[in-house]
């Protein structure tokens, strides 16, 4: 096995993704257990915490003759171990309240399929709108997954054991190769979700997602309006991971363009390390006729810088030099003449800028590595999860995806009232009451739309619960929040209705 944990293959093998919706429209210690709950299998010492239930060392007969780095080829593959996840460690006021995230059940499924978009007529919706940010168009419910924008930053963690492995991982080419194999990962959750968008938070709503079992924690917060910005931070026993994402939705006719902004954020305290990178465009394909599908393409440069001071809880960086490493991938569109979808290839290289090593791959599929000199040999970075059919002929969610707005009885009493699963109309549609969760939803922008004239004929300045902008280096987490877990008595209820 390979320093980054990655094994070898000795065969011949060769969006922003959102919408928004349109609410300013006016103006153990000694031996591994073993534990396996409602389909979750994981080892208590492991970080290998493989959602489809599946195990290391061992051989996966459904690998096998799969695509794998691209030309058609396939190898026999065995599914590799992961680095340790160490225990959370966070502060005293915030350890009072950390979840017991083992003895959870999650749910497998929702409550509700997904809900019919038999009487809505797309067109008419978007006919007079090509070349338009659909940000500003109002959209009916029954376009929404049960998921928002926020939630959908969570998403992104959901690989969050290749981090562990990077910064268990000395040699610095690969731990670049494991950290683009992360940054692709992203992209995974988005291949059947291809007709509905992630609901628009308010101005203030935040997201909660503490999963002691996947290795982190993670705060975000809707911090600006117009334009629509959400902010993100997240931590783990050895890194932190943060981002501000604001995507620019274009319709073209027959596609949709999601384009987005903003810079990916990860820190590696223990290597003094500092990767930055930024999102590629996302399509939705044959919106009128036609079975759709998704494409991501554009270039991801992932560059590598070092410090000397960092403040793990803030994230602030300072001093930064380079490290000289950098990564650049390209996720190729498909055209007509290649049979070729979600392929990804790309290249590390030194701070002269001579070639490293190789990583090709699928983003809905897996990444994998080689050397020019020997291009059959390639290593597994990363796998992607595997879908069930009922996860796919519903909204397309991952497991992960399925447990984010559950409300699981240790979150009680701990969560703020703005953050999102307390949000009646998303609420309601997950649970298919879909009639009373768009009068539910024009109520809450309605309210919103109110507040903001409010505000702006005042005079006063939104401002951020969690999060505050730094000239330079967008919005960061200013703390705070795990510290008040429990004990948010002081924040208003952005949901419910104002007393006249």
């Amino acid at each position: 096995m390979s320093d980054n944990g990655s094994e070898s293959v000795g065969t011949s093998i060769r969006e922003g993704d959102e919408f928004y919706d349109a609410e300013d429209f006016v103006a153990s210690e000694d031996e591994d257990v073993d534990v396996e709950e409602e389909g979750l299998v994981y080892s208590e010492s492991a970080a290998d915490l493989r959602r489809d239930g599946s195990q290391d060392d061992i051989t996966s007969p459904e690998r096998e003759n799969q695509s794998s780095a691209g030309d058609g080829v396939s190898a026999k593959e065995t599914i590799v171990d992961d680095a340790e996840i160490p225990t959370l460690v966070t502060s005293a006021a915030a350890t009072a309240n950390l979840p017991s995230s083992t003895a959870i059940v999650r749910r497998k499924v929702l409550p509700a399929g997904a809900a019919s978009m038999a009487s809505i007529n797309i067109l008419s919706i978007l006919r007079n709108n090509v070349g338009k940010d659909l940000s500003t168009i109002p959209m009916p419910i029954v376009l929404n997954e049960p998921v928002n924008l926020l939630q959908k930053l969570a998403e992104e963690l959901e690989y969050c054991s290749l981090i562990e492995r990077a910064s268990n991982t000395s040699n610095p080419v690969q731990r670049m190769a494991v950290v683009a194999a992360f940054a692709v990962s992203a992209y995974a959750s988005m291949v059947y979700r291809t007709s509905k968008k992630p609901f628009n938070p308010l101005l203030g709503e935040t997201y909660e997602c503490w999963r002691e079992d996947l290795g982190f924690k993670f705060i975000s917060e809707k911090v600006s309006h117009r334009p629509p910005i959400m902010a993100c931070h997240a931590e783990g026993p050895n890194f932190s991971f943060y981002q501000d994402s604001h995507v620019k939705t274009k319709f073209w006719g027959k596609s949709m363009e999601f384009i987005p902004s903003g810079t990916v954020h990860l820190v590696l305290p223990k290597f003094d390390e500092h990767y930055t990178w930024n999102k590629v465009t996302m399509c939705m394909r044959n919106l009128l006729a036609g079975t759709r599908y998704l494409e991501h393409y554009g270039t991801v440069k992932i560059e590598s810088s070092n410090g000397d001071e960092f403040n793990f809880c803030s994230t602030i960086v300072a001093n930064l030099l380079e490290s000289g490493y950098y990564c650049v991938l390209n996720f190729k569109e498909a055209g007509y003449f290649t049979s070729s979808k979600n392929e990804v290839t790309g290249s590390i290289f030194n701070k002269a800028d001579k070639k490293q090593l190789s990583i090709s791959g699928r983003w809905d599929d897996g990444i994998f590595q080689f050397k020019d000199e020997t291009p059959n040999n390639l290593e597994v970075i990363w796998r992607a999860n595997k879908l069930t059919l009922e996860q796919q002929e519903g909204y397309g969610f991952s497991s992960l995806a399925v447990e984010l707005n559950e409300l699981t009885p240790d979150l009680k009493g701990k969560l703020p009232p703005t953050d999102t699963r307390y949000r009646p109309d998303q609420r309601m549609y997950e649970q298919g009451i879909v009639n009373e969760a768009e009068l539910e939803k024009q109520r809450l922008e309605q309210m919103q739309r109110e507040k903001l004239k409010a505000l702006e004929q005042e005079g006063i300045k939104w401002t951020p619960r969690w999060f505050k902008h730094v000239d330079g280096k967008g919005w960061l987490y200013s703390g705070g929040y795990w510290e008040h877990r429990g004990r948010f008595g002081d924040i208003a209820d952005i949901f419910a209705a104002e007393e006249k």
